[in-house]
């Protein structure tokens, strides 16, 4: 029988986890500068190509270079272990960043850009599917047997840390190239993805055991290969749109009004509503399904998504931003949860990276066509890229919700895999 503490989970009792902290710490200033990235490249572009157009396609191809690479980094990271994947990967992704920032500086041209991009995006560290898998790990959680009531709240502690990056991320980056220098941004950015990442790689007693893993869960399949997954990366495509759109447009408003420094303010509402929601789901007692839970936030998210063209003035745009922050932090951290019941601990990291990948590849396509839009006909223009996305993810959402049930009329997880025993989640 479940102890009363396990019947109420809550941040105390999975903060006392034992080697939590060895990870979250050295976890939190390795994911920091993956707030900053987008931001980054998209001011310091725009700022010596004079486009926000041209900002937003480069932007995106360092986004679609890390939605099509993070996955194989996931994968490898399964098999060899993270600190394989982690040292090499912080190394390539400064060398990386430092050459994109000297080409933008030296009027190089796009394709030039382009070019430095690719490796830029594709060597990003996956330090938040990275730290989730470890929290899996500790906690013990696996298809085939009742999820770990932490692991909900697990999930609600790492939106909000993220959000956290997110609210610092944007407003860091932007007070360096607004006051201090326009590569100000970028080149923190890959200091901070050096050591950040290097300390969370020493921390070598709680990755998992890509051996165990294995063996826990018989052939190695590709996480993708769960229709579980495949419907929570279209799900979370339609969240990296919000993410992209939001990012771009807030920009070109500020910018539009004269006052590019109130850019950061309105991103870090937005981001902190986002964090606050994470909050106060880690620390509910939940008695409602993870998938209805993420269908209900979807359409909250898509409902506030819906007026943001529609808002010219700063504190309307402050007070939906807002409202949006708060509907994302439900669907991701019901969609994170979601993937504990679905996915076996050998595709575990690679699945929570295709997810982060969609979120990343969303809003690669969010931010060109957010610029795009933005330099044609102003920056309202830019916000029907969130209406848009989340209306086309919700409508996917729906349609294939039956296949977030881990368990329909008894059916495996995902064909190949082998579990015996029906998996249930509510």
């Amino acid at each position: 029988m479940a102890s009363t503490v396990s019947d109420r989970p809550g941040y105390g009792q999975l903060l006392r986890t034992p080697g939590a902290w060895t990870f979250l710490l050295p976890g939190f200033a390795a994911r920091q500068p993956f707030a900053m990235l987008t931001i980054g490249i998209v001011l310091l572009v725009q700022h010596t190509t004079g486009s926000y157009g041209s900002a937003g396609a480069v932007a995106a191809v360092s986004g679609v270079s890390m939605a099509l690479f993070a996955p194989q980094s996931g994968k490898l990271a399964d098999r060899f272990g993270q600190r394989a994947v982690l040292l090499p990967g912080v190394l390539v992704h400064a060398v990386s960043v430092g050459a994109l920032t000297a080409l933008a500086l030296a009027d190089a041209p796009l394709w030039a850009l382009f070019l430095a991009a690719v490796p830029t995006g594709a060597s990003i560290p996956q330090i938040g599917p990275m730290v989730r898998a470890r929290w899996a790990a500790v906690l013990g959680a696996a298809p085939g047997r009742p999820a770990s009531p932490l692991m909900s709240t697990a999930a609600a502690f790492e939106s909000v840390t993220d959000e956290f990056t997110f609210v610092l991320g944007p407003v860091l980056t932007t007070a360096l190239c607004t006051s201090v220098h326009p590569a100000a941004g970028l080149i923190t950015e890959a200091a901070l993805t050096l050591i950040g990442g290097l300390l969370f790689a020493a921390q070598r007693s709680t990755q998992p055991d890509p051996r165990s893993a294995a063996d826990a869960a018989g052939p190695r399949v590709s996480a993708l290969s769960v229709p579980g997954v495949r419907v929570l990366a279209i799900a979370f495509l339609g969240i990296g749109a919000v993410f992209g759109g939001m990012q771009v447009s807030l920009t070109a408003f500020a910018e539009e009004i004269g006052h590019p420094g109130v850019n950061g303010m309105l991103y870090g509402i937005f981001a902190a509503g986002n964090m606050l929601a994470g909050i106060a789901c880690g620390a509910i007692v939940w008695k409602i399904s993870p998938r209805r839970r993420l269908i209900v936030g979807y359409l909250a998210l898509t409902l506030t998504a819906s007026g943001l063209w529609a808002v010219n003035s700063v504190p309307l745009l402050a007070g939906l931003g807002l409202l949006v922050g708060l509907s994302i932090a439900p669907a991701l951290i019901s969609g994170y949860t979601l993937v504990d019941a679905l996915v076996p601990p050998s595709a575990r990291t690679e699945a929570f990276t295709w997810l982060t990948g969609a979120v990343a590849l969303g809003q690669a396509a969010a931010v060109t066509v957010a610029g795009q839009l933005a330099d044609a006909h102003g920056a309202s223009t830019g916000f029907l890229v969130p209406l848009v996305g989340t209306v086309l993810a919700l409508a996917t959402l729906l349609a294939l919700r039956s296949r977030l049930d881990p368990s329909p009329a008894g059916r495996t997880v995902a064909r190949g895999i082998g579990h015996r025993e029906p998996v249930t989640v509510d």
